[in-house]
């Protein structure tokens, strides 16, 4: 996998930031992308970009710095990714660029994508067949929780829901280096939820759908948890068997395309009253 270094990343050896013609380039609208894919791999383009108009309808942008990605059906280890430079509530179906492994462009739409943005998502692809789609976030309450010694606590239903998914990998600096890619697979196992220390959150999920239910309950819960710290008060301890009992409930009720199957059409129904255009 080719990520950049940090001086590639900063626009070359001097460190200047090269962007202007990216930024310019997310302006135009993509050419006719529907007639050169697949139908499989139009919906997976609909239902990634209908993700990033929720991750902006929830308020978890980090202005154009995390990154959603799908894999496209096939045996060519494709995957779609956000144009660099464009907010996640213009995202639309043909805006998304299909790239591979080493995040080369395979169909061009017009748009370049930040290689250093997916070196994280392309270990978790390379590595997981059910990883269809991995989102990750820099949310204010998902990197509080990351940042603190006890992770999430037990202290909500929510948290206590998605606890057997949960794994956590130690901060190493930002995720430009190559070696980290298996320490960060080793870490996530077969877990479909990540808390990256002092950095954000990740889901991985067989589909759009069930990464983003993943990834909403996951940010729910830290939510739920800074805002229970912030309150001061002492916290009721639940105990061990209502702990062990909602865990156990958890497998099931979150378990791929359980939840997602009857939330995910709402969520399609909500953006195409809100963000309509995300289809095109």
């Amino acid at each position: 996998m080719g990520c950049p270094n940090a001086a590639q990343v900063a626009g070359g050896p001097a460190g200047e930031f090269q962007g202007t013609d990216i930024m310019v380039q997310a302006l135009h609208r993509a050419p006719d992308i529907r007639s050169q894919v697949s139908d499989e791999e139009w919906q997976i383009r609909v239902d990634l970009a209908a993700a990033y108009r929720l991750v902006a309808h929830y308020g978890w942008t980090d202005m154009i710095f995390t990154h959603l990605s799908a894999r496209v059906p096939g045996p060519d280890h494709h995957f779609l990714i956000n144009p660099y430079g464009m907010m996640f509530d213009e995202v639309t179906a043909s805006d998304l660029v299909k790239i591979d492994l080493d995040g080369n462009i395979v169909l061009s739409n017009g748009y370049d994508v930040n290689p250093a943005g997916f070196c994280i998502h392309s270990a978790i692809h390379m590595a997981r067949d059910d990883a269809k789609a991995v989102m990750h976030l820099h949310t204010d309450d998902g990197v509080a929780v990351s940042s603190m010694a006890d992770g999430l606590m037990p202290i909500t239903q929510t948290a206590m829901i998605i606890a057997d998914e949960i794994a956590y990998h130690e901060f190493e600096g930002v995720a430009l280096d190559l070696s980290e890619r298996e320490r960060l697979v080793a870490d996530i196992a077969d877990k479909r939820l990540l808390i990256l220390r002092n950095h954000g959150t990740l889901a991985v999920g067989a589909a759009v759908s069930d990464c983003f239910l993943m990834l909403y309950t996951l940010e729910r819960a830290c939510t739920m948890q800074v805002r229970a710290l912030a309150g001061g008060a002492k916290l009721h301890q639940p105990s061990a068997q209502s702990v062990e009992t909602t865990r156990q409930q958890g497998e099931s009720l979150m378990a791929p395309g359980a939840l997602d199957q009857l939330a995910w059409p709402a969520l399609l129904r909500l953006v195409d009253r809100k963000y309509p255009g995300f289809r095109d």
